[in-house]
């Protein structure tokens, strides 16, 4: 009996790519579950996270909400309340756009900066979940085996 049978109490799959599809959902979920818990401490979400980073990727330029969105690893997210959540915690400025009053460009605070810095201080701890179940070469085929499924992506 596999894992994945194990931790959902499943006797049998219609076929291995069934399994695979659940196995990749799970631990999909179970990442998800780690990271939420890793940002609460950081009184952060994972997708605020995602749009420091991002910012902090910009600075010293800022980045249009639409930028954002096209970055952004969670595409159903609302980047606009995500940012305003984050400017109210003086993580981020934002200000109207200069040639297009009706955009906003965002640019990362140096709160927001240190907080990355915190943060990446501990983040290898997330990264330790998969140096202790695979090796190297495991992660590269794994990292090879996810960009083939990502050809599928619209």
């Amino acid at each position: 009996m596999s894992n994945i049978e194990k931790l959902i109490a499943i006797k049998s799959f219609t076929s291995d790519h069934h399994k695979s599809l659940v196995s990749l959902i799970f631990v999909g979920n179970w990442i998800i579950s780690k990271q939420q818990s890793f940002f609460k401490k950081y009184d952060i979400t994972m997708q605020q996270f995602n749009i420091l980073r991002i910012l902090r990727g910009q600075h010293p330029k800022s980045a249009s909400i639409n930028t954002l969105k096209e970055r952004m690893l969670d595409k159903m997210s609302d980047v606009s309340r995500l940012v305003e959540r984050l400017r109210k915690a003086e993580l981020v400025e934002r200000k109207s756009c200069e040639a297009d009053r009706r955009a906003v460009d965002v640019k990362i605070s140096p709160k927001g900066l240190q907080l990355l810095k915190e943060i990446d201080e501990e983040l290898y701890t997330l990264e330790d979940m998969l140096k202790t179940s695979l090796t190297d070469k495991e992660v590269v085929q794994l990292n090879k085996l996810l960009d083939k499924m990502l050809t599928a992506y619209p």
